[in-house]
């Protein structure tokens, strides 16, 4: 957790990710006080298109403006956003993607930063996770980011099943009992990634991911993460 005084910065990969992963977390954290960015590197719409220049730019732009109402209900004093191409991170050089990571984090200077599992099915997630820990390696500016933590994004994380390693492993879990309401209706705004039961994105589906991670720590709701370092 971050604490009041406190700088978070959450990378996502793609609008919606900042939810599934954290929304919950990010509410509770901008209620006590912290000072939580986004950073959005993926437009999120055109690998819906055989040919990304066959998207219509309309709705790339309407889904960035639903990111900065998700951003404003859950609490983020400011969103980044940026325009790598959604589901293709891997045609992008991993240096493009960290340098986008560096001058953000040396811009913030972010005490705790959330981001992807690197055991995920989504391509893009894993490039992020990687050039995050790239970004943020103990030189430099990145010297006051102390704590990493990865968040899963169901429909995406659990649907590895395992087979892309490390698998998650959720060492630190957030009790999210009083936002995850609030996490719910921010993933409402975005109503072109939202789906119906027994889609891992529908609003049951993500009761029963809290409600799970919450049983095995003695909790009603939990949000969980797997910490990749902690500096004390």
């Amino acid at each position: 957790m971050c604490i009041a005084h406190e700088t978070c910065l959450v990378v996502a990969a793609h609008p919606d990710d900042e939810v599934l992963g954290c929304g919950g977390t990010v509410a509770r954290l901008a209620g006590e006080g912290a000072r939580v960015y986004f950073a959005i590197l993926g437009e999120g719409v055109t690998s819906r298109y055989r040919h990304r220049e066959e998207a219509d730019p309309m709705l790339v732009q309407a889904l960035r403006s639903r990111s900065g109402e998700v951003a404003r209900l859950l609490g983020a004093r400011d969103i980044f956003t940026h325009d790598l191409p959604d589901n293709r991170f891997d045609t992008v050089p991993l240096l493009d993607i960290v340098k986008i990571i560096e001058e953000l984090v040396d811009r913030l200077k972010p005490q705790v930063i959330y981001t992807h599992h690197g055991g995920d099915l989504n391509i893009d997630h894993v490039l992020v996770h990687r050039a995050v820990l790239t970004a943020t390696r103990p030189a430099g500016g990145a010297d006051a980011v102390k704590h990493i933590r990865t968040f899963e994004v169901p429909s995406s994380t659990e649907w590895a099943f395992g087979q892309f390693p490390p698998a998650f492993r959720p060492n630190i879990f957030v009790d999210v009992s009083g936002t995850l309401e609030v996490k719910i209706r921010a993933m409402e705004i975005y109503e072109s990634e939202k789906r119906v039961f027994p889609h891992p994105r529908s609003p049951e589906a993500l009761r029963a991911i809290a409600r799970r991670w919450g049983s095995t720590v003695g909790r009603d709701a939990v949000e969980a993460f797997e910490l990749v370092r902690s500096v004390v």
